[in-house]
């Protein structure tokens, strides 16, 4: 999970459309305002461009109108993480405020053998920390059949991202490649490093953890 700063100030749609019986949350530049704000990324899994994107309410608003309509309270996300959270993770990490320092709470690690597993370790034992590591956990590995599925198609996809961004660490390091081509191969480390990028904190994990990696790449993190 990376942090997102939201923009401000709030839509000023979101209070006209309170006052309806039947308002919409997704009303006026929302959509696009969130799109922007998170990067086009599932805040949760941190999945790039997904095909299927939910607004959800970060803490379940139970028909509750203040909540319903919080700016604050609106994140950008998959079905598949939203259909996993639904009401049931009322206290996680928020990705949005910066003294969460959600990247420094939770480690990421995908062990491709024997068979590919997530596996997330809480930093802290902090009563948001430890149920965000559970989300995130169940994200990953599904909790349902059909979850299941759904969570072992984005572990493809992670082990993907990995494996091309380590080949690229690879080749910043070989000696038989000049300078030029070091300087384009520094362009798509940071590129994988960035939060545009497809399930950032796994790849930003593999820097933290290694030393030289973090000497000479730990600034793009």
């Amino acid at each position: 999970m990376l942090y997102f700063e939201k923009s401000q100030p709030t839509p000023e749609c979101l209070a006209i459309e309170k006052q309806k019986a039947n308002g919409d949350y997704k009303c006026g530049g929302v959509l696009n305002r969130l799109k922007e704000d998170f990067k086009n990324k599932c805040y949760i899994c941190e999945k790039l461009e997904p095909s299927s994107i939910n607004v959800e309410h970060f803490r379940p608003h139970k028909e509750n109108k203040d909540l319903k309509f919080s700016w604050e309270n609106l994140f950008w996300s998959c079905s598949h993480c939203n259909n996993t959270k639904l009401a049931n993770f009322d206290n996680i990490l928020d990705c949005t405020n910066i003294n969460d320092s959600v990247e420094e709470r939770l480690k990421y690690s995908l062990k491709p053998f024997p068979r590919e597993q997530i596996v997330i370790e809480a930093l802290d034992d902090e009563e948001s920390t430890l149920m965000t590591k559970a989300l995130v956990e169940k994200v990953f590995n599904g909790a349902t059949k059909l979850k299941t599925i759904e969570s072992a198609n984005i572990r493809d996809e992670i082990l993907k991202e990995i494996l091309e961004f380590q080949n690229y660490l690879f080749e910043y390091f070989d000696p038989t490649y000049d300078e030029e081509d070091k300087e384009f191969i520094l362009r798509k480390i940071k590129g994988h490093l960035s939060q545009c990028s497809n399930f950032t904190s796994f790849k930003r994990w593999i820097i933290r953890e290694n030393a030289a990696l973090f000497k000479e790449f730990g600034q793009y993190c």
